[in-house]
C-alpha cells in the first residue's frame, strides 16, 4: 500500500470554493489561501442561525501506545462514513504542531485513505495560525521586559515574571534560560524559559474565545507578573491586548479544507491535551454546527485527558454538548497494555488482550458513567487481528456495557466506516445528559482530587508546601471557581508513563501550578511532564525531504 503522503498527493482535490459552496458558504465569506484551503469569515458564521437539532460527536481513545490507535484517522473516516450513508456531515480537527511533526509523529492529518488535505500544508505552515499565536505570545514577553527596562512604572518584581516565550518546535535546550545578558542596554538579567506554542495561554484563549471582542478581553486578563506587594500585573496594564488581538484577527477565522472524499473540515487551533486542554477552537465547532447535521470532532490523547478537558473546560465554558462519543482502540494496542512486547503484538495473544482490556474498560466507564456520554468502541482493524481475538474483544466489551464496531477506513476510506456511522447515528438519538467531573464551587484542590480519584483512580493527591501555598493564594485571589487543566503523561492513567493498563491506588503529585486567567483555568503540572518537549533519539525530521519538488517523509 502507498504511504500516507503518496495517497494524499495522488488525490484530486475539489477547489475550496466548491467545498464551501456545498455548505452554502458564499465566495464573499471566504479568504482563500491558494486553491485548496480558505478561511471562513467569523461575521458570516456568527450571522447563521443556531440549529439545536444538530448532533456533535466526540472521538476519543484509549491511553496511547507506541502501537498506535488512530484517533484522527477515525474522526476523518467517520465523517466520510456519515456522508456515505447520506448524512450532511463535517469534521472539526486541531492543527498539527511542528514539534511532533518533526519529532515523534511525522504528521497529524489522519492516515491511509482517511486524511484531510492538502496534507503537506496542514502538517507544515498551513495558514500561519501558529505563527500568529507565537508572535502574539512573544510580543507580550517583549513588552514586559521593555517596560522593566524603561523605568518599570508598574513596579514589576523581576523575580515574579510568570510569562514565558514560546516556539513551535520541540527544543529542550530552551526550557530554562537567562535573558537580559550583555549589559544595561539589554535589560535586566533574569531567569526565563520557553514553552511550545501549543502550551501557550494565548493558544488556549484562541481556542476558547467566542468572538474577537471576547478574545481581546481574555488576552487583557492574562496575568504576566506580580509586583513587590504580590499584586497581579495583567497584559492590559502593559497595553498589550490591542496589538495582540491585531496579530490574531486573521488567524481567528476557521480554516476550511477537505478530506480525501471531499467531506468539509474545519482545522483550527491546536493545544495538546497532555499539557493544555486539547480541543480545536470553539468558533470552528460552533460554526460547523450551523453548517451541517452531524459534526465530528476529536479531543487529544485518551479519554482521561482530552475527553475530560473537552467536557470540564470546553463544554463547561461554551455550552457545547456532545450527543455521542467514539472510543478508538486497536487490538494490538490493547495487547500492549496487557504486557505484550512491541515486537510480538502482531502475534495472536488472547491472554495479553484480556489483560489489556482493563484500559479500554476504564475509558468506557469514564465516558459513559462519569461524563454521561453514550459511547461505542471503534476498533481500527489490522490484518494481524485474528478471529479469536475479535471474538474475545466483542465479549469483553459487551461485559463492560459497550458495543464494538470494526472499522477499516484507513484502508477503505468512508466505506470502511459506514457500520460505525450507523451506530453513531443510533447513539445520537438516545437521551443523554453530559455531566462534569466536579462542580464549579469546589476548591481548586478538591477539583484536582475529583479528577484524580474519579477519572485516574488515584488514591490521593500530593504536593509540596510551595504548591499548596500557591493553590491557596489563587483561591484567595478569586480564582477558585475556575476549572483545572491537569498536565500529565498521556501514556498512563498515572503520572508514570511506564504503568500500562489501568493502574489504581497510585499517587498524583502536583509539581507546579500556573494561572491561566485569560483562558479561565488553572494548569496543574504533575509528574515529569514538560511544557517544552524534547526531540526523540531519531526525530521524524531526519526522514523528511524535498525530492524533485515533492515533499517526502511526512506520514
Amino acid at each position: 500500500m502507498p504511504s500516507d503522503i503518496e495517497i494524499a498527493q495522488a488525490t484530486t482535490m475539489d477547489p475550496i470554493i466548491a467545498v464551501a459552496a456545498g455548505l452554502g458558504i458564499p465566495d464573499s465569506a471566504l479568504e482563500p489561501y491558494g486553491h485548496y484551503k480558505a478561511k471562513v469569515s467569523n461575521s458570516y458564521l456568527d450571522g447563521l442561525p443556531e440549529r439545536p437539532e444538530v448532533k456533535l460527536i466526540l472521538v476519543t481513545a484509549i491511553s496511547p501506545t507506541p502501537a498506535g490507535e488512530g484517533k484522527t484517522t477515525t474522526t476523518v473516516g467517520l465523517g466520510d462514513g456519515l456522508r456515505q450513508i447520506g448524512k450532511n456531515a463535517m469534521i472539526c480537527l486541531r492543527e498539527p504542531s511542528l514539534g511532533p511533526v518533526f519529532g515523534m509523529k511525522g504528521g497529524a492529518a489522519g492516515g491511509g485513505y482517511a486524511q484531510v488535505v492538502p496534507m503537506e500544508d496542514i502538517n507544515l505552515h498551513f495558514t500561519g495560525d501558529f505563527g500568529a499565536i507565537g508572535l502574539a505570545n512573544n510580543l507580550l514577553a517583549a513588552l514586559i521586559d521593555n517596560h522593566i527596562h524603561h523605568g518599570n512604572a508598574l513596579g514589576i518584581d523581576v523575580r515574579r515574571v510568570t510569562w514565558k516565550r514560546v516556539v513551535d518546535m520541540n527544543d529542550r535546550a530552551l526550557r530554562d534560560i537567562v535573558v537580559g545578558l550583555g549589559g544595561p542596554g539589554n535589560g535586566y538579567p533574569r531567569e526565563d524559559g520557553f514553552d511550545i506554542v501549543v502550551a501557550s495561554e494565548v493558544m488556549a484563549i484562541f481556542c476558547l474565545a467566542t468572538s474577537l471582542e471576547d478574545l481581546q478581553q481574555r488576552l487583557g486578563d492574562i496575568v504576566v507578573a506580580y509586583d513587590r506587594d504580590k499584586q497581579p500585573i495583567r497584559a492590559r496594564d502593559l497595553d498589550a491586548d490591542g496589538a495582540m488581538t491585531v496579530l490574531l484577527k486573521d488567524a481567528f477565522a476557521p480554516n476550511l479544507v477537505q478530506t480525501l472524499e471531499h467531506t468539509p473540515a474545519f482545522v483550527h487551533g491546536g493545544p495538546f491535551a497532555n499539557i493544555a486542554h486539547g480541543c480545536n477552537t470553539v468558533v470552528a465547532t460552533r460554526g460547523a454546527l450551523k453548517l451541517a447535521e452531524y459534526v465530528v470532532t476529536e479531543a487529544g490523547f485518551g479519554a482521561d485527558l482530552g475527553a475530560e478537558k473537552f467536557v470540564d473546560i470546553k463544554c463547561r465554558k461554551s455550552g457545547l454538548r456532545p450527543s455521542a462519543a467514539v472510543i478508538v482502540a486497536t487490538i494490538r494496542a490493547l495487547k500492549y497494555h496487557g504486557g505484550a512486547d512491541l515486537k510480538t503484538i502482531t502475534e495472536e495473544d488472547l491472554g495479553a488482550l484480556e489483560k489489556g482490556m482493563v484500559n479500554l474498560r476504564r475509558h468506557i466507564e469514564n465516558v459513559r458513567d462519569v461524563y454521561g456520554i453514550p459511547c461505542v468502541v471503534s476498533i481500527n482493524q489490522f490484518v494481524s487481528d485474528t478471529d479469536a481475538e475479535i471474538d474475545l474483544l466483542r465479549r469483553l466489551t459487551a461485559e463492560a456495557g459497550a458495543e464494538v464496531v470494526l472499522a477499516s477506513h484507513w484502508a477503505n476510506g468512508g466505506a470502511g466506516a459506514t457500520d460505525l456511522a450507523h451506530k453513531v447515528v443510533e447513539l445520537c438519538e438516545q437521551p443523554s445528559e453530559v455531566t462534569f467531573v466536579y462542580p464549579d464551587d469546589l476548591s481548586l484542590w478538591e477539583k484536582v482530587e475529583a479528577v484524580a480519584k474519579r477519572v485516574y483512580r488515584a488514591s490521593e493527591v500530593t504536593a509540596n508546601a510551595k504548591v499548596r501555598a500557591r493553590l491557596r493564594e489563587l483561591q484567595d485571589e478569586g480564582y477558585g471557581n475556575l476549572p483545572v487543566c491537569i498536565a500529565k503523561t498521556q501514556y498512563s492513567f498515572s503520572t508514570d508513563a511506564a504503568l500500562r493498563g489501568a493502574p489504581e491506588g497510585h499517587v498524583l503529585d502536583i509539581r507546579e501550578v500556573r494561572l491561566s486567567a485569560g483562558a479561565e483555568f488553572v494548569v496543574v503540572v504533575c509528574g515529569d511532564i514538560m511544557t517544552m518537549p524534547g526531540l526523540p533519539k531519531a526525530p521524524a525530521a531526519q526522514k523528511i525531504n524535498l525530492v524533485d519538488g515533492a515533499v517526502v517523509g511526512l506520514f
